[in-house]
């Protein structure tokens, strides 16, 4: 009789486990932009993050739409093994200034098809990696609508924005947040914007590329602090458990 409290104890403590467990992975699940901000007015490398979530079929190809309400003009992919990228140019109804230049088109459109022999398997993700910029200085985010095809023929549409006030939508758009540049002034944006012009870009794609490291960093580090505390209350329980039924063995 005296174990019965430990196995309820027990019980509590991996249903706990379990709902740390679902609170976390849905925040890796989404198609997404890492890192997730950037500065208004400058030059950054991004890497879409694309989890397969289907258990029986593969990733395939990956369609990301740029926002054409704020055109960028320089945007530039990353080769990626196996994987085949094609940019897709708009013209613009209107053409913007960049370094004193007109710019009347822009890339609209980025699709990346596997290879044959290539694909995110189930339980896989993938990166794809863009230098774009400069960003817009006049927003406050941008909203890159995605398409994840599998090899099934199935296809997730990942183009719904987030409402203020309301859950999360089941497929959100992939969001990059703009935040206001150092200085306030566009002294730092005129220095970031010179690699665009194509003399210098290395240097700022891997200032940027560094950045989103440091970011993926984190998310690792987080999801193994999550995973740290699923089994120290495991194995909380499993002690309690232990000494429950070692104590009632010694009364008897």
């Amino acid at each position: 009789m005296r174990s019965l409290p430990a196995r309820r104890l027990a019980a509590v403590a991996l249903t706990a486990a379990a709902s740390v467990v679902a609170l976390a992975g849905p925040a890796f699940a989404h198609v997404t932009v890492n890192p997730g901000s950037a500065a208004q007015g400058g030059y950054t490398a991004v890497d879409f993050r694309v989890p397969n979530e289907n258990d029986t079929a593969s990733t395939v190809k990956l369609e990301v739409n740029l926002p054409m309400d704020h055109p960028l003009a320089s945007v530039r992919t990353l080769p990626l093994p196996g994987w085949t990228a094609n940019v897709e140019k708009s013209k613009l109804d209107k053409p913007i200034k960049v370094h004193g230049s007109d710019v009347t088109e822009a890339v609209s459109k980025i699709t990346w098809t596997a290879d044959a022999g290539t694909k995110i398997a189930p339980g896989q993700f993938q990166e794809f990696r863009v230098s774009l910029g400069p960003l817009p200085t006049d927003a406050d985010s941008m909203a890159f609508k995605a398409l994840q095809t599998y090899d099934n023929g199935d296809v997730v549409r990942w183009i719904d924005e987030a409402q203020a006030g309301q859950p999360e939508p089941a497929h959100p758009t992939p969001i990059l947040k703009l935040t206001k540049a150092a200085g306030g002034d566009d002294h730092g944006v005129t220095a970031s914007a010179s690699p665009a012009a194509g003399t210098h870009g290395d240097s700022s794609d891997h200032a940027a590329a560094a950045a989103g490291d440091t970011k993926s960093s984190d998310s690792t580090a987080r999801t193994l602090g999550v995973v740290g505390i699923v089994v120290g209350v495991i194995g909380t329980a499993v002690g309690v458990l232990g000494l429950r039924r070692k104590s009632g063995g010694s009364t008897s």
